[in-house]
């Protein structure tokens, strides 16, 4: 067990607990640093710290995400469009389907068109 990243991790949890009340509080940072004791380059040091943290931290789990084993592909996700909303118009015998993939211009002049008639 490392102490050191044992440490780091429980004063990124401090800080960030810290930070959380800063903006919760509504206060400004200089006023809430003066009203806790805090020194502004303390705040900002380990604001920039956490932010660091973040950042490798959504690097490490995209890395993983990416990951296939050796002979393996990785394969795209899609999203699966269990129904497909539209609209179905009938006039005089005339079928007209409208979906999401519809041209808006087109369906302009077919509606002007209809009015027209």
């Amino acid at each position: 067990m490392n102490t050191q990243k044992v440490a780091t991790e429980y004063r990124l949890s401090h800080w960030a607990q810290i930070i959380q009340k800063q903006m919760d509080s509504g206060q400004n940072i200089k006023d809430f640093c003066q009203s806790t004791g805090i020194t502004k380059n303390a705040y900002f040091y380990w604001q920039r710290k956490l932010r660091e943290s973040a950042c490798t931290e959504l690097t490490k789990t995209e890395e993983l995400r990416n990951i296939a084993p050796s002979g393996w592909m990785q394969l795209e996700s899609k999203q699966v469009q269990h129904f497909k909303e539209g609209l179905d118009i009938e006039i005089n015998g005339c079928h007209i389907a409208v979906n999401a993939d519809t041209d808006p211009e087109l369906l302009k002049k077919v509606c002007r068109t209809l009015r027209s008639l």
